[in-house]
């Protein structure tokens, strides 16, 4: 099968997953264990907040939005009796996510999973992050990236402190890794390369940024018993589809799931003793060990960003 067919195979199958093997139900008991969901206000999120709280761990609900989040952290209390807390993170701001990690290392000593869950899909082109990047770059990419930097000291004790002897960062990937066009360099900052790729082919190049990264992290940080991991959570009826066109809502909107679904690859990935052999891998809607395209275990495309995002985080 050309490469061609076989991507578009693969998008076909996370909007038209097998029915799901894993449920949350099977999640082990989490008491001990301290985690972080970034983007855990809605949507895939706060129902990966919820299966955490049910499992007794102590969850750090990440979140621009105080009031967005103190919203979730009551609907979450009702559903679980147990209290998320919350951390102001702005992905899109690297002084906020060094800010972040500070207010979390300066309360926690170990930290066992990291969901690097949220993102934001096809924003107006005139957005930029902070920093000036192309938003969807910097908050889905570089953000997620430097907070899980600054994170490692606490990831590393996790490690030794978990149950299996890992800790574990799920990142966020999507089907839009499957379309993903080649990496275009200049396209992270303001360029006419930005614009020409346009809102939809920077959002796929950004998931399968995601990927790139995890693969890569895999192997930087397997000496220190942290395991990555790229998930695809489907196509669902979430807030990401906020800045869809109507027309575009109206395509898509009968293919989506309910945002629960999407909660199970990565809890999946960053609970069960099973997903420990598919440290560095591409999984799939839902829970399943899947792959995408060549440029995620590219050994150069890996360096290269690892080099590029190094480079801009060193006067933060």
């Amino acid at each position: 099968m050309c490469d061609t067919a076989t991507n578009v195979y693969r998008t076909m199958r996370a909007v038209w997953p097998p029915a799901p093997k894993f449920s949350v139900d099977q999640i082990p008991d989490l008491t001990g264990r301290i985690t972080i969901v970034t983007g855990a206000n809605t949507g895939v999120g706060k129902e990966t907040v919820k299966a955490l709280l049910q499992h007794n761990a102590k969850v750090y609900l990440a979140a621009r939005s105080r009031s967005k989040a103190e919203v979730a952290i009551k609907d979450l209390k009702d559903a679980t009796g147990r209290d998320a807390i919350f951390l102001e993170l702005d992905l899109s701001s690297l002084v906020s996510v060094r800010k972040a990690a500070e207010e979390f290392l300066s309360k926690e000593r170990e930290l066992h999973i990291l969901f690097n869950n949220a993102g934001v899909m096809i924003p107006p082109m005139d957005q930029l992050t902070a920093e000036g990047y192309d938003l969807q770059f910097g908050t889905n990419v570089l953000g997620h990236w430097y907070f899980t930097e600054l994170l490692l000291p606490a990831l590393q004790a996790g490690a030794r402190s978990s149950p299996d002897g890992y800790a574990r960062v799920a990142t966020t990937s999507s089907s839009g890794a499957h379309i993903a066009k080649p990496v275009d360099w200049n396209t992270f900052r303001e360029h006419p390369s930005r614009h020409k790729l346009g809102a939809n082919s920077l959002y796929a190049q950004s998931k399968m940024l995601n990927a790139v990264v995890a693969h890569e992290s895999s192997k930087r940080y397997k000496d220190m018993n942290i395991l990555c991991y790229a998930c695809d959570p489907g196509s669902l009826k979430t807030d990401l589809q906020r800045h869809a066109t109507p027309f575009q809502k109206f395509l898509v909107n009968p293919l989506l799931h309910d945002a629960s679904y999407g909660a199970l690859t990565q809890l999946w990935a960053g609970t069960m003793e099973e997903t420990i052999q598919y440290n560095g891998e591409f999984l799939v809607p839902y829970a399943r060990l899947g792959k995408t395209q060549a440029e995620m275990y590219d050994p150069e495309i890996g360096k290269r960003l690892w080099a590029y995002m190094e480079e801009q985080v060193k006067t933060k």
